[in-house]
């Protein structure tokens, strides 16, 4: 099975289950049992199948990205830093704007071309977007990204590279 070069994620809703910029306050911080508050104290959790995909993904030597039209640019790095997500991740492009300035960027950066690219996203505007590079591109359901759905998504890159 053929599998993409770099896989990127969308962080709000597809890795933690919140805007970053609206529904937890940072600064972040991890309290003596490890749990991740914001500053008002209020848990900040991920989305379940987060450390799992991240963590699998990079073990089978495959790049990882972020791409996050986020305006709280600072509490998003932090987060991916006190959940320990910055051990997988290769290339971040975090900050407002059209992810396909995001895409522009990582290609560039990666040097990845797009068709070798699978994308996880919330929101269909982003995977329109997106998808007009030749980006495989995934919208994820209110679970967030699982590894059956990058299972089955790495199933469908691989049929459609071989047709």
């Amino acid at each position: 099975m053929s599998k993409p070069k770099l896989v990127v994620f969308d962080l709000d809703y597809t890795l933690w289950p919140f805007w970053v910029d609206t529904h937890v306050e940072p600064p972040f911080h991890k309290d003596k049992g490890g749990l991740v508050l914001d500053s008002r104290g209020d848990r900040v959790p991920l989305l379940p199948g987060s450390v799992e995909v991240l963590s699998s993904l990079h073990k089978q030597g495959i790049t990882i990205g972020i791409a996050s039209r986020t305006g709280e640019i600072d509490g998003a790095n932090q987060l991916l830093s006190l959940f320990s997500l910055d051990q997988y991740i290769s290339f971040k492009e975090i900050y407002p704007g059209a992810k396909v300035t995001h895409f522009k960027k990582l290609q560039a950066d990666s040097g990845v071309p797009y068709g070798e690219m699978v994308f996880f996203d919330d929101e269909q505007r982003n995977i329109t977007d997106v998808s007009r590079l030749g980006v495989h591109c995934v919208l994820v359901g209110k679970k967030g990204v699982t590894m059956k759905l990058v299972n089955e998504e790495f199933t469908s890159f691989s049929s459609r590279r071989s047709t």
